[in-house]
């Protein structure tokens, strides 16, 4: 595949950069990434994507804009109000990259559907807002061997990493780090505590980062490292984490085996 004179000039500042260049544009138009979710995290995720030239991005989102969405959720206007996410988002990426092939998935990640969503893509960024989701979407990366880039947010603060636990090495997984979810009368939503808008951007910003550095095979993978940002004090940390022997899904003695019983077993 040859890029094309108004790709050569989309894409021009991808290109002269060295880690990039043509080999790299190109790869990028031929890489297929599923996002799940289109909101917060999700909405910059998808945008900056597009705008990268990732060539065919799925999106999985089952719900429909709302008015109280639209103060971080920056794919999605108040002219989309009612009408699903996954449309609205699609609409986006259209009036920015025409290279750029959106599927739809209109339905709610489970353990009935995924294996189905997650095969013929090649990277997973999850974007999703609870425990389950988040324990279902590692468990089908790592059985399926999909490299997953994951990120959170709430209030002042996000965390991101890269899942590769099904290869050999120093790889945990996202259950070594968060081995069952906090009790339920623990657990905040951002429509429980609350979120900085602009803390999305941030955060699925990075997100799109560590995609792009994946699919293009540059830089320090996140894999292995918990990065946190604390937006009050403009601190950024890593933290380094290691597999854990224990762990129910890579460790020595999984008692996770199979994506169908991932989310009842998280």
């Amino acid at each position: 595949m040859n890029l094309t004179d108004e790709q050569m000039d989309r894409y021009a500042r991808h290109i002269i950069l060295r880690e990039v260049g043509g080999i790299g544009q190109k790869k990028l138009l031929g890489s297929k990434v599923l996002v799940i979710g289109a909101g917060g995290l999700g909405s910059p995720l998808v945008l900056y994507l597009a705008a990268a030239g990732v060539g065919t991005i799925g999106v999985v989102d089952d719900d429909h804009v709302d008015l109280s969405n639209l103060q971080r959720q920056i794919a999605h206007g108040t002219a989309d109000i009612g009408r699903p996410k996954v449309e609205s988002a699609q609409q986006s990426v259209a009036r920015i990259n025409p290279d750029v092939k959106i599927i739809p998935y209109a339905e709610r990640l489970t353990a009935d559907n995924v294996r189905r969503l997650f095969e013929g893509y090649d990277l997973v960024a999850d974007g999703s807002d609870n425990f389950t989701t988040r324990f279902l979407i590692n468990d089908a990366c790592f059985f399926l061997k999909k490299p997953l880039v994951s990120a959170a947010m709430l209030q002042f603060e996000g965390q991101l990493s890269t899942y590769k636990a099904y290869e050999e090495g120093d790889h945990p997984c996202y259950r070594c780090i968060f081995p069952a979810p906090p009790p339920p009368d623990v657990v905040q939503t951002c429509g429980e505590a609350g979120v900085l808008g602009a803390l999305a951007g941030t955060m699925g910003s990075l997100q799109a980062v560590e995609v792009l550095k994946e699919l293009l095979q540059i830089g320090q993978s996140m894999s292995g490292q918990l990065l946190i940002y604390d937006a009050l004090y403009a601190d950024f940390r890593k933290v380094k984490v290691r597999p854990d022997p224990h762990c129910r899904l890579c460790g020595e003695n999984p008692s996770v085996l199979d994506i169908e019983g991932s989310s009842s077993a998280a």
